[in-house]
């Protein structure tokens, strides 16, 4: 197993640091850099980039990488797996989804050495992180006041991405496209095998999207034999996969009155949320087109005529049977502490 070397540093097999990787710096002369914990097993085995906050407000991934390599257990046997719980560290100071010039850092790959600040995060993190590694995991939640259903979304046209994403064991997967300028783009074409995780909600930890992310990522690194590997009494069946998914709009502007929560098995013509005016008038009604399963929606209870409200996934199968299905993963993912309603889909 040969020394990997990032950035400055040489990082030996069976060993563990943290780093700092230096990017650029801000006018007030503060120094901007991405923090970096590798851990390494003493045998020889994949490595894995595991990356949190590529939107400086998306926090739930942060929270699942500190917890993940702070757990008593967490030992990689084979491999390595490098951990950047905050690849946009402005924007999560600054509790901001992007860059200081208000760029997206997820469409900014894969960057330049000598471009913006955004592209020069996104040519450091390719460069002396994703260059190493055969897997990735992307963390994400919905943008603010915006919530999503814990979902694995990939290219489930690639068998081995397929195969990782069911493995995960997670409510949904969405079968997603690259997008251009997105680390996931920049990654498929380094020949990295990535996952992004959406769960939850910016500015906000979610126990039960966290939790789930933090088995997923478990699950991922057991089935690569870089971690020891644990027997479960309890079984999923083979998951579903959401081959497209689509957004309802708002058919008027005024307060929403929801009727409909994630994880909720929704079919043609079912009712999602009536819209009011002020004095309680119903001014429209957002009905489903299509049937599916609620994986997205708005929070704020207020909406403009046109504006995305629910993200509904499609599937092949019965909806029923992929309903129960996901009702059982909920279930399985659930912690054992976890009393929150909210938990449990439909809220019931």
């Amino acid at each position: 197993m040969k020394t990997l070397r990032i950035g400055d540093f040489d990082i030996l097999p069976g060993t563990q640091c943290k780093i700092e990787l230096p990017v650029a710096k801000l006018y007030t002369d503060a120094d901007v850099s991405l923090p970096v914990q590798i851990i390494r097993g003493t045998k020889d085995g994949p490595t894995i980039f595991i990356s949190a906050a590529v939107h400086g407000d998306e926090l739930n991934g942060i929270e699942i990488i500190r917890r993940l390599i702070n757990k008593p257990n967490f030992k990689i046997i084979r491999g390595t797996v490098i951990a950047v719980p905050m690849v946009n560290v402005y924007g999560v100071v600054n509790q901001s989804r992007y860059m200081p010039d208000r760029r997206d850092l997820n469409r900014c790959f894969p960057g330049s050495a000598k471009g913006s600040l955004a592209a020069r995060v996104a040519h450091i993190f390719l460069t002396q992180i994703v260059k190493h590694c055969d897997y990735g995991i992307d963390l994400h939640t919905g943008a603010i006041h915006r919530s999503n259903l814990p979902q694995i979304r990939g290219d489930m046209n690639d068998e081995e991405t397929k195969e990782l994403a069911q493995v995960f064991a997670v409510p949904v997967i969405l079968h997603s496209n690259v997008v251009d300028g997105s680390l996931r783009e920049s990654a498929v074409d380094n020949g990295t095998k990535v996952l992004l995780y959406e769960a939850g909600e910016a500015l906000r930890f979610d126990d039960f999207s966290i939790h789930a992310g933090i088995k997923g990522i478990e699950n991922v690194l057991r089935h690569l034999n870089m971690m020891r590997k644990v027997t479960s009494k309890r079984k999923l069946k083979e998951p579903y996969i959401a081959n497209n998914s689509g957004w309802l709009r708002a058919n008027a502007s005024g307060v929403v009155k929801h009727l409909v929560e994630l994880g909720d098995r929704v079919t043609t013509g079912d009712k999602l949320a009536e819209i009011g005016s002020p004095y309680g008038e119903i001014l429209g009604v957002v009905k489903a087109t299509r049937s599916g399963i609620l994986i997205g929606q708005q929070n704020i209870p207020l909406v403009q005529e046109g504006e995305a409200m629910f993200h509904i996934a499609y599937f092949k199968e019965d909806d029923e049977a992929v309903y129960e299905h996901i009702e059982s993963v909920q279930d399985f993912l659930r912690p054992e502490d976890a009393h929150n309603p909210q938990h449990i889909i439909g809220g019931k």
